[in-house]
């Protein structure tokens, strides 16, 4: 009799209970020993492991020698991403490959060069022979996060040079990844939309000439078609999701698995692990979900009382899913505001003019102004609190009419570009392997002899 697969008997729960007991650490000790739990410190400051000339995340600045906060600013190797964004709003061109260009060779590309590193990507967008059929159809995953990594790692069973750590074989690498990515993705969602939900099978070629964003929308949609706003709005997306500094949860986990020395496929595979944890790239599904709930318990959109009523009911954990959090407001770093929220906001706005979603926008807005106050009210705060990027992204997400098993792989799509870029870095400069301390507390015991236990 084959035995179910999963399966948590009564005596692996009493065993849990034992593992749970053994596991506890009792939260008083990170304060008597001065551990900083979570790598922060009771400010919320980052404990410094590394230097990166990558990108920079800005939320303070110093002032007679304290420390203030300040409007949120993010950086690509020294240039600010708004004016990245805005100010190529007029050219024909989508940002996403400009901005991979930057970050894995530190200056901006003239028409050459980015006409050559275009070019470049369009060749690799495509997948290794019959992997659609051997691999990504071979018993798809319900979790595409999970189906992108398996299709990371098998990658490398079809790469000759897997284990080559030479900045050109990585580069060669990390460039693939980047084109690949969104192929990965996209048919391991058709894959489980078939399978899974019964639905139809639909494979379209990349085409080389598109964008990464187009090429989405492209081989996303049974009819290949998307407007310019739609794809410029995605492309947005994809350049302010693509990198933020080397202490995010995934982008140190690259750094921490390549200073090991191990191969691409395993160090992004990695990355993609951390990235589908919901306390980091599946934050904008819960606001998703969070302002469904909110439209259908608040009878007017418009009124800042029922609203305040109900934000004051996640925050006492009488709403939603009672987890005493109102999603898409704070930031570990950002106080008075994320830069990339602040950003993209106007093209959502744009966007919700198009697709008719004007009262959804309203709404929103109107939570962007109520939330900071109420947690204000509510909570001890050692800073202020704005709204994040993940508070915009699922609702223009949800305005593109793309599946919602696909909004962390999307993340993924843009943050493969950083991953890459730090990857580089950890690679060229050949430092040690990463291997921070850890307090033990455990008491020294004598050992026992089972007959006598």
């Amino acid at each position: 009799m084959e035995k179910e697969f999963g399966k948590i008997t009564p005596k692996l729960e009493e065993l849990a209970e034992k593992a749970k007991k053994s596991s506890y650490i009792d939260p008083e000790l990170y304060t008597k020993y001065d551990v900083k739990r979570g790598l922060r410190d009771l400010n919320g400051r980052g404990v410094l492991v590394g230097i990166t000339d990558i990108s920079e995340v800005c939320s303070t600045k110093e002032v007679n020698g304290e420390r203030i906060p300040i409007d949120g600013e993010l950086y690509y190797r020294g240039y600010n991403v708004r004016d990245i964004i805005l100010k190529s709003q007029d050219s024909d061109h989508f940002g996403f490959e400009e901005c991979c260009y930057l970050l894995l060779f530190g200056h901006l590309p003239d028409i050459r060069d980015l006409a050559e590193f275009q070019n470049i990507l369009g060749d690799y967008r495509s997948l290794p022979k019959n992997f659609v059929r051997d691999v990504i159809m071979k018993k798809p995953s319900k979790d595409i996060m999970n189906s992108l990594s398996r299709s990371v790692l098998t990658l490398y069973s079809y790469d000759d040079n897997a284990d080559d750590t030479s900045p050109a074989n990585v580069l060669r690498q990390c460039a693939q990844l980047i084109s690949m990515f969104p192929l990965l993705s996209v048919y391991g969602y058709q894959a489980y939309r078939h399978y899974h939900q019964e639905g139809s099978l639909i494979i379209h070629q990349p085409r080389p000439e598109l964008s990464t964003a187009e090429n989405i929308l492209h081989c996303l949609r049974d009819d290949s078609k998307y407007t310019q706003l739609e794809a410029k709005l995605l492309d947005v997306a994809l350049i302010l999701h693509m990198e933020h500094g080397g202490g995010n949860n995934s982008t140190f986990t690259t750094h921490l698995v390549s200073s090991s020395g191990t191969d691409t496929y395993s160090a992004i595979a990695a990355a993609l692990g951390s990235l589908k944890g919901p306390k980091h790239g599946g934050a904008n599904i819960k606001v998703v979900k969070m302002f469904d709930d909110m439209k259908k318990n608040v009878k007017d959109w418009t009124s800042e009382e029922e609203v305040s009523a109900y934000l004051e009911a996640l925050l006492d954990k009488k709403a939603f899913d009672n987890a005493g959090l109102i999603y898409g407001m704070g930031h570990a770093i950002y106080s008075i505001s994320d830069p990339r929220a602040v950003t993209f906001r106007g093209f959502v706005k744009a966007l919700s003019e198009e697709k008719g979603y004007q009262k959804e926008f309203a709404l929103y807005s109107l939570v962007e102004k109520l939330a900071p106050e109420i947690i204000a009210k509510k909570r001890k705060m050692y800073k202020g609190v704005s709204p994040n990027v993940d508070f915009y992204s699922g609702f223009a997400y949800q305005m593109l009419d793309l599946p919602m098993e696909l909004y962390t792989p999307l993340f993924a799509i843009a943050r493969i570009a950083g991953w890459s870029a730090h990857r580089m870095e950890e690679i060229c400069h050949n430092g040690k392997i990463m291997r921070p301390a850890y307090m033990t507390v455990c008491e020294h015991k004598e050992f026992v002899p089972i007959e006598d236990r």
